[in-house]
């Protein structure tokens, strides 16, 4: 149950369109409900402004499909993360509606429409074509946060004209994501351009040194120019989730 929700049910509470005992039996999941298996947040929409995001990843399709039930009954929009194809197919076949994404594992369900609610675009910047996948999770998660998104896609430092010909889209944008594997420079070059928030995602893509994204990590971490935040390797979801959170009105 998100703000708006529950200011709507106050307000009938309050116009007397609803009995206390109604409004209490809405509420009675409130903080969290027990499934055994798992313990869904049904509060976590009031302190963070988004539900709870399923990881897919160790879980059955049968305990995604049950989690999904439940916040689907409190109208909330769901998101999970690092989901396998045959479960992704299980679960659309009793929930028809859910859109899953093959290339970044992700799969989504609207309940309610998605308002915009950003105060600007975030905008999704790979190194190469191999990082897509992690910049795709970061995109689909801002944008069922409620954010204006767009992408720009294979414009790493070995080809820097590539990016330097999309200025005026790098220059309006309001937080922008940049994704990247190999020697993970490029989130360097993006914030020595830019005077808005930098958000650094190292990916695991590159040859033997790379240590399966830690040399990316590192050079994040060391970036020479300021503004830039790093997140842990392949979390594209952590990207999306923080560039919500600076975006916000």
């Amino acid at each position: 149950m998100n703000q708006e929700q529950l200011k709507k049910l106050l307000h009938q509470v309050k116009d007397n369109r609803l009995t206390v005992e109604e409004a209490l039996v809405r509420l009675k999941h409130l903080p969290f409900e027990n499934l055994d298996f798992a313990r869904i947040d049904h509060h976590r929409s009031l302190r963070k402004g988004f539900p709870e995001v399923i990881f897919g990843e160790g879980k059955t399709s049968s305990q995604i499909i049950e989690i999904m039930k439940k916040m689907q009954g409190k109208g909330e929009n769901i998101l999970v993360t690092r989901l396998e194809s045959k479960k992704a197919a299980a679960i659309k076949k009793r929930m028809p509606k859910a859109a899953y994404y093959p290339l970044s594992r992700v799969l989504t369900l609207t309940a309610t429409p998605l308002v915009p609610k950003g105060r600007g675009t975030v905008l999704i910047i790979s190194a190469g074509t191999s990082d897509i996948p992690i910049a795709e999770e970061a995109l689909l998660t801002a944008q069922i946060m409620g954010n204006p998104v767009a992408y720009l896609y294979d414009v790493g430092i070995s080809g820097l004209h590539r990016l330097m010909s999309y200025q005026e889209k790098i220059f309006s944008a309001s937080v922008l994501i940049v994704v990247a594997g190999m020697e993970g420079a490029l989130p360097s070059v993006v914030g020595g351009l830019v005077d808005r928030p930098v958000i650094a995602v190292p990916t695991s893509i590159g040859y033997g040194a790379s240590f399966n994204g830690l040399a990316a990590l590192l050079a994040m971490l060391n970036s020479c120019a300021s503004g830039v935040a790093v997140v842990n390797i392949d979390n594209g979801f952590g990207a999306g989730y923080l560039a919500t959170l600076i975006n916000r009105e």
